[in-house]
């Protein structure tokens, strides 16, 4: 394989790494925003990575790697995210406080900001003892809403010592997580509000199932942050597929009626594209933006926004759709009754 390099410029040196900040720039128009997720490889060789990730192009605003997501070992998402943006693909660097100290952090963030990446997403990071290594030792020296906070300063000129950052400040655009099924509302809103106040520029969301919670969760808590807050939506393959998922995978419920018409169907892989693209029409009514999951078959999500009526970003931004658009291209499946995915039966 051959090895990537940025260009070099007339003088022979390196010359500046690409930078792109589309998604920035969409999210402060008000667009409607489309990210999607796509893991990094276990192993040396990006191919199956990249191949995923070009099917995105034109179809989301940015690409989310992540980083050692379920504390299962992956290659670094520093490296991974580089690799898409010398394919022409903008990252989300996800960055997760449980593999590194406060100076192993302030270090890739400064790299990360030296290469072109704009985009990171603050994370506390999964428990160790929830993936492949789990005689390793977590670090947790910080988690999400100090990191945001060092970011923010970071951006400002100054380290997390307040010493000043004499190359220069950084200029990343900072995302948080965010879980509006939160079974605890005051916690919801406490850690949401700690994460505004701590910089987050944007919010993405665990897998919303609950769109009643979603509503109420904009309605009364994001109401007038003029932050985007994007709903995870996950491509479920299979009723066997949902159920691993609410087993092992905290705070997610999968409700019963969406396990059954996946049991059901004689395609189940067709019908959760289509429950996904159902969700993507209501998240879509209720916030700026989705962020698609669709682990190992990524190459579905261009399908899903078509089943949903979601047009290329480049006609979304020459359309001016912004915050709860509502506009759909004509060929659009006829999409089940919204209520069936009202409140949680838990």
């Amino acid at each position: 394989m051959p090895t990537l390099r940025y260009p070099l410029s007339s003088g022979g040196t390196p010359s500046s790494p690409l930078s792109l900040s589309s998604f920035r720039t969409a999210a402060q128009a008000g667009e409607f925003l489309v990210t999607a997720e796509v893991c990094p490889p276990k192993g040396g060789d990006p191919a199956q990575m990249v191949k995923m990730a070009e099917t995105l192009k034109e179809r989301v605003h940015a690409v989310n790697i992540t980083d050692g997501s379920r504390a299962v070992l992956r290659m670094c998402p520093m490296a991974a995210s580089i690799i898409l943006l010398q394919h022409g693909i903008e990252p989300i660097c996800q960055m997760a406080c449980r593999d590194r100290n406060r100076i192993g952090l302030q270090a890739d963030l400064m790299g990360a900001h030296a290469l072109g990446i704009r985009n990171i997403l603050a994370l506390t990071g999964d428990p160790v003892k929830a993936g492949d290594h789990t005689d390793a030792k977590g670090v947790f020296d910080l988690e999400s809403v100090r990191l945001l906070r060092i970011l923010h300063k970071l951006n400002h000129g100054v380290d997390c010592n307040d010493k000043p950052l004499t190359d220069g400040a950084t200029d990343l655009f900072a995302g948080a997580a965010i879980d509006p099924q939160l079974a605890s509302w005051s916690g919801l809103q406490s850690r949401f509000e700690r994460k505004l106040e701590a910089g987050a520029q944007f919010f993405q969301s665990q897998l919303i199932t609950d769109f009643d919670r979603l509503e109420k969760f904009m309605d009364k808590i994001a109401a007038d942050t003029g932050k985007p807050i994007l709903a995870g939506i996950f491509l479920l393959k299979s009723a066997k597929n949902a159920q691993f998922i609410n087993r092992c995978v905290p705070g997610v419920n999968i409700p019963d009626h969406i396990i059954d018409r996946l049991e059901k169907a004689s395609d189940p892989l067709q019908e959760g594209m289509r429950i996904a693209a159902e969700q993507v029409h209501l998240a879509r009514q209720l916030c700026q933006g989705v962020h698609m999951m669709a682990v190992k078959r990524e190459d579905l999500i261009s399908q899903i926004l078509d089943l949903a009526g979601i047009p290329p970003v480049t006609q979304l931004i020459s359309e001016g759709l912004g915050v709860r658009g509502s506009h759909l291209r004509e060929g659009v499946i006829p999409l089940e009754e919204p209520a069936q995915f009202g409140g949680s039966p838990r």
